[in-house]
């Protein structure tokens, strides 16, 4: 593969930017009208597109045939950002250049008009890396930036940006993406890449990437990998990702609502000889409860991820309620048990007591 999927579909348009559409719209605004701030700070979790909303946004910047906010993509200016050779967009990873000496050097950089008769934008990335005295020299830029050149911050954690630089950038809080989002997308590259693979296979890379879209992609890629040619099915997915299999949930789930206890005790001890990680399924046997408690209240958040609905009826708020609080407890006692199933097995029979 000579080039790895989530360079090859990272978006190069807002338009393309998935489940941001509350920073997109913003931005956008912002370029139509030419009100630019000197200042944007990126959060959110990994990703999610705060480095490539800083991209996509530092190229519209410069961008002369831009429409609506929209980079065209074909000019100089965009041509350029897109190889990563536009002098006037300078990025800069914080977690290797995180001293006061390279703020230093930035600040003199700054002073410099850009080439091309526009804006000068810096992208900082992991900005939260930077030591005391580099946010300190940072500031003093902010404080007075010149006027041609635009700031561009992303960071997985905010918090431990000093408050006065918090208070002169433009915040954008970028939200973790939900599974449909991330299967749609998935689903796209699949159709684009002529992957064969299971819709089973695809939910299971989208439900296990925690929002993360990116990680998506590495997984898509890396099961791509290991089947060669072959069909991705789930199973391979499962081995090849170290996945819970999917049927593992509803299966034991089914058990606790129908108090069916042997059952449920032998699916834990099926799972432990061979070899799955049940601290893991554990947490991922929460996740699913907590779905189905809310599907309880709404349905439609099984639907928007093609997950089916089981029979909840025998298990009412209540009991799931008891069912989340036991299970907690057991995944947090499986780190210090002896035997490492036997708090999950506490919890079955405490619960079907």
């Amino acid at each position: 593969m000579s080039e790895t999927l989530y360079r090859k579909y990272r978006p190069m348009t807002f338009s393309q930017v998935v489940g941001q559409e509350h920073v997109v719209r913003t931005l956008m605004g912002a370029l139509a009208t030419g009100r630019i701030g000197h200042a944007f700070l990126f959060t959110g979790p990994r990703g999610t597109g705060k480095t490539t909303l800083a991209r996509i946004f530092a190229k519209a910047l410069n961008c002369g045939k831009k429409k609506d906010g929209e980079p065209c993509n074909q000019c100089d200016a965009c041509v350029g950002a897109n190889r990563g050779n536009f002098l006037d967009v300078i990025e800069i990873d914080a977690a290797s250049n995180r001293g006061i000496e390279e703020i230093r050097n930035l600040k003199d950089s700054a002073q410099v008009a850009s080439m091309a008769g526009g804006y000068k934008v810096f992208v900082i990335d992991e900005v939260h890396m930077l030591t005391k005295d580099a946010f300190n020299a940072l500031l003093k830029i902010l404080e007075e930036p010149p006027a041609h050149v635009v700031f561009m911050l992303a960071t997985t954690e905010p918090h431990k940006i000093i408050p006065t630089v918090l208070s002169r950038v433009q915040r954008f809080d970028l939200k973790r993406l939900t599974p449909a989002q991330i299967f749609q997308k998935l689903t796209s590259i699949v159709k684009a890449e002529k992957i064969d693979i299971e819709d089973g296979a695809l939910k299971a890379i989208a439900s296990s990437s925690d929002g993360a879209l990116r990680d998506a992609e590495v997984s898509l890629a890396k099961v791509r990998s290991v089947a060669g040619n072959a069909k991705i099915t789930s199973d391979l997915t499962s081995e090849a990702l170290g996945l819970i299999p999917a049927n593992y949930h509803p299966e034991f789930f089914g058990y606790l609502a129908s108090a069916d206890k042997a059952a449920a005790l032998g699916l834990i001890q099926r799972m432990h000889d061979s070899g799955v990680d049940l601290e893991n399924f554990a947490k991922d046997f929460l996740e699913y409860s907590r779905r189905m408690l809310m599907a309880q209240i709404n349905p439609a958040v099984l639907v928007s991820v093609g997950e089916e609905l089981p029979e909840l009826h025998q298990v009412d708020s209540k009991r799931f309620i008891k069912l989340i609080q036991l299970f907690t407890s057991a995944r947090n006692e499986m780190k210090s048990s002896p035997i490492v199933q036997l708090p999950l097995e506490l919890a079955v029979l405490e619960f079907l007591e």
